[in-house]
């Protein structure tokens, strides 16, 4: 028998953090924001898909509709491309007759595509409280505050600074500033690679999965070569020594959905599956991507399961929206396609653009109303665009 609660705990006020994690206030630090300032229309009205549709045919070759991997169907069977989100922001700045690309995806995408795109084209994120958790676990004044301490050792000189793709605006500057550069989850070996050419150390934000993993499995470091720097510690939580003897610096940030999956997942889906093919994403613990068959990234996972053979079983470590569409696809050619972990989880940010707002972006926008705007500053930008540009010529 259920308890009632006291009448006072109904009157308990959301705290300031509950609340952005709901998106109705908004952190200068951090890359969330607000709900949209419109009424969205109900998720139950039956009439949303055909307002979709009707509001992108309105508007034409005027807008380009953008989406990630990680984003539901609802919202997928609106994109004009589909993709990571490096190929997706190139993808936009490939179409400068598109005066809006609205980016079904988060914020730090959106950045880039901003970072990218022509000065006649305005960046639409339908959802501002579609942020990214890892993104929001390096702010500038953290990075600034670490080449600080790097500096202090007598080392930054010799570190170069590699950002994934997944930092903000603010990080690519940082990294383009210091003369690093940006990778992805595909060629972050070059980067590291590129990086170790450059200077004798690298600071890898802001994921220390993918940073360990690049260092240890392709480049041969060990795990000793590695430290990590926690920039809620006095000193990064770090001697000078320490500092000094490290090859790779690696910043305190994790994928809260690839860092759920475990070593003990694995154990289990090959004890339920026997046979299975146990294929995960780089920003995995190093436990877990050392326990798998084989290791790559969200377009790397698709290429394998696309050339695996028909009859094959396959644990996929990555978001479940891409999973549950991978499995849906080859289920036809008999590939057994399942989740690695037991229990569901989305990727609880990216799941925040959905249908409802998709179509109030689109119809604001068929009104001729701007909405939902990413702009980074010109010298952000420009620095990040370095960045981004020392990329493209990895050799």
């Amino acid at each position: 028998m259920t308890t009632a609660q006291p009448q006072q705990d109904l009157a308990v006020q959301p705290s300031p953090l509950a609340l952005l994690l709901l998106g109705r206030q908004a952190d200068p630090r951090s890359e969330r924001g607000v709900e949209c300032p419109g009424d969205l229309p109900s998720p139950s009205d039956p009439d949303l898909v055909e307002r979709a549709r009707a509001a992108k045919e309105k508007l034409g070759d005027k807008v380009f509709v953008l989406g990630h991997h990680y984003q539901r169907d609802e919202v997928i069977q609106f994109a004009d491309v589909t993709g990571d989100s490096f190929k997706l922001a190139r993808d936009a700045a490939a179409r400068p007759e598109a005066e809006y690309i609205v980016f079904c995806g988060v914020h730090f995408m959106a950045e880039s595509a901003d970072i990218l795109t022509g000065p006649g084209q305005k960046v639409v994120l339908p959802d501002l409280a579609a942020g990214c958790s890892m993104a929001d676990m390096a702010t500038a004044e953290q990075v600034a505050e670490c080449w600080d301490v790097l500096t202090e050792a007598g080392i930054a000189e010799q570190v170069v600074p590699v950002s994934y793709m997944n930092s903000s605006a603010d990080i690519k500057a940082f990294t383009g500033r210091h003369g690093g550069t940006i990778c992805t989850s595909s060629n972050a070996e070059r980067a590291l690679n590129w990086a170790f050419e450059q200077g004798e150390k690298v600071l890898f934000l802001p994921d220390q999965h993918l940073g360990r993993n690049t260092a240890v499995r392709d480049l041969g470091l060990s795990l000793e070569d590695c430290v990590l720097y926690n920039p809620h510690k006095p000193n990064g939580g770090l001697t000078t020594q320490e500092l000094r003897d490290a090859k790779m610096i690696l910043w305190r940030g994790h994928c809260s959905v690839h860092g759920r999956f475990s070593v003990e997942s694995v154990r289990d889906v090959r004890e339920r599956i026997p046979g299975v093919n146990v294929l995960v994403h780089p920003e995995c613990k190093h436990e877990v991507v050392s326990a798998a068959d084989q290791v790559g990234s969200t377009e790397y996972i698709i290429k394998a399961l696309e050339e695996a053979p028909a009859g094959s079983k396959w644990a996929i470590g990555t978001e479940l929206n891409l999973v549950q569409r991978l499995a849906n696809r080859f289920a036809a050619e008999d590939k057994e396609i399942v989740f690695l972990d037991r229990t569901v989880c989305f990727c609880s940010t990216m799941n925040r653009i959905d249908l409802p707002h998709l179509v109030w972006t689109l119809e604001s926008l068929a009104e001729g109303n701007e909405v939902n705007r990413i702009q980074v500053d010109k010298e952000t930008a420009d620095f990040s665009r370095l960045a981004l540009e020392r990329m493209l010529s990895l050799p």
